[in-house]
């Protein structure tokens, strides 16, 4: 079978702009096959990948700036391939949830929503240095413009403090690309940004370290991370909830595919030498997004600062660097499982303001009451949340605490209180809105139809993915593994052939 992935990239962007110019009505049908098409694709990728044999595959390489060495160049393997899949599914829920539910100036939104999809797709498949910096780029402009016309009270302030946050970021990481790329090519190396190529030519370890910097900074901003989260609360505040919805799932977890995909195998120096700074700030993300979520009451927010535990997690366990990769498998894991979590989280959020006229959990209470269904969708997502046995973010937080315990065992036990910590703040939101005494302005019952269309099949996805992870477990190890071992490998007095033959050794195609 062959993917062509640049329709798989294009298609909602340009179903999107067909939708823009279509009379009345019929852009909702553009909308939905725009959103539909690269869901298709990604399941079919799902089946159709080799994973025994592992590397690149359903490659697309060609000269786009020949005189600068960039290159159009997609991929798909281990890291990207099931990130894919959960950037399509959502935004599929999303779309679906906008065509139900229609907002304001519904066809702007909706081409709004094809750039954002796929600026996330073209990061996620890019497998040239510039080319991801144009799409980690341009997922910031779409989003400003759903903060800054579709927000909330507060969005013209919420959506510049995004975008000057953001801002630095990417800029920094610019500049960073362009230096790693010409700096690689002194003597008779040739200027290219192509991942695999500068991935054999890596740069002397002083250089990798102030250029290690920059991305470093750019991820962990995009993430958001303690403490470069500032611009999380009025984003998370004021963002229309089907777009937060996506950001939240999927492009908080382009930054930390980023780790893997250039910061590990590109600079493996500073990754090494600088792994207990890493190590700190993903505790401090644990620890204070766990502790600040517990003492919110908007539910918003509750949800936006267990994400910064969650990518606290995400963080720790990428930066593990055990042998065998454990730790970075269940950050990949856990990126994955996150997604699949969050998403109709915040959908349920706007099903429980619309019962109360309020998003604070002081208003609610006694809601199970009047809607049981939505009730035990809810307390699926909350049991997925604080990582029961059986789900499979147990299984990625396993792994995640696994490999960090192989590496430094007194980060491993403080990380692990924030899993107490997520009982705690998952448990009081569920409570405080589904049970107590029924809030005074509690109205309205159960689901709607198409309120269910939505969110059910988001639950039995993460059902589906809680009883049977080892797939993306499976298809993701050799990727993860080589990734690690460059770091390793190369975070040590070795040349660039070494870490070469280490990647190699792991069965990885460049």
């Amino acid at each position: 079978m062959t993917i062509h992935l640049t329709i798989l990239l294009v298609w909602p962007l340009v179903l999107a702009i067909l939708g823009s110019f279509a009379p009345g009505r019929s852009s909702a049908a553009f909308a939905l096959v725009g959103a539909l098409v690269p869901f298709i694709y990604a399941v079919l990728m799902l089946f159709d990948y080799d994973s025994v044999r592992g590397g690149l595959q359903y490659v697309t390489d060609d000269d786009w700036i020949p005189a600068m060495g960039i290159h159009y160049k997609l991929g798909v393997d281990g890291l990207n391939l099931w990130l894919i899949a959960l950037t399509t599914l959502l935004f599929m829920a999303s779309t679906l949830w906008l065509l139900l539910r229609p907002v304001p100036r519904a066809k702007l939104f909706a081409l709004h929503m094809g750039v954002a999809e796929t600026a996330v797709l073209g990061a996620f498949l890019a497998q040239d240095l510039a080319l991801f910096v144009l799409f980690f780029d341009l997922m910031l402009v779409p989003f400003y413009f759903l903060v800054g016309i579709w927000g909330g009270p507060n969005r013209t302030s919420a959506a510049l403090k995004m975008v000057i946050y953001t801002l630095v970021g990417s800029l920094l990481m610019l500049a960073a690309a362009v230096a790693t790329a010409v700096l690689s090519a002194q003597g008779p190396t040739e200027l290219t940004f192509v991942l695999s190529d500068l991935q054999r030519n890596l740069l002397p370890e002083t250089t990798q370290r102030w250029v290690f910097i920059a991305f470093a900074l750019a991820f962990l901003i995009k993430m958001p991370a303690f403490p470069f989260h500032g611009w999380m609360p009025d984003a998370y505040g004021n963002m229309p909830l089907p777009a937060l919805a996506v950001f939240s799932g999927v492009v908080s977890k382009v930054a930390a595919y980023g780790f893997l995909r250039i910061a590990l195998p590109l600079f493996p120096v500073p990754v090494h030498d600088w792994q207990t700074i890493f190590f700190v700030l993903a505790l401090l993300s644990i620890l204070h997004g766990s502790i600040v979520a517990f003492t919110q009451t908007n539910v918003r927010l509750i949800l936006g600062y267990s994400s910064v535990a969650q990518l606290g997690f995400i963080t720790l366990g990428i930066f593990a660097l055990d042998a065998q990769g454990t730790g970075a498998q269940g950050a990949l894991l856990q990126a994955i499982n996150h997604g699949l979590v969050v998403a109709p989280l915040f959908f349920i959020v706007m099903l429980l303001a619309e019962r109360t006229a309020s998003e604070d959990i002081r208003d609610m209470g006694g809601i199970a009451t009047r809607a049981p269904v939505l009730a035990a969708l809810f307390l699926i997502a909350t049991f997925a949340t604080l990582a029961m046995p059986g789900s499979a973010n147990f299984v990625g937080e396993f792994l995640i605490l696994l490999g960090t315990f192989k590496s430094t065992v007194a980060v491993a036990i403080i990380a692990s209180v924030g899993v107490v910590l997520a009982s705690v703040y998952a448990l009081r939101f569920y409570i405080r809105s589904m049970h107590n005494r029924v809030g005074r302005s509690v109205v309205g019952g159960d689901l709607r139809v198409g309120d269910a269309l939505v969110l059910v099949p988001l639950v039995l996805a993460i059902i589906a993915f809680a009883l049977y992870p080892q797939q993306a477990l499976h298809d993701g190890q050799r990727a993860v593994r080589a990734t690690v071992a460059r770091a390793v490998v190369g975070g040590g007095p070795q040349t660039a052939a070494t870490n070469q033959t280490a990647s190699t050794s792991q069965g990885v195609t460049p």
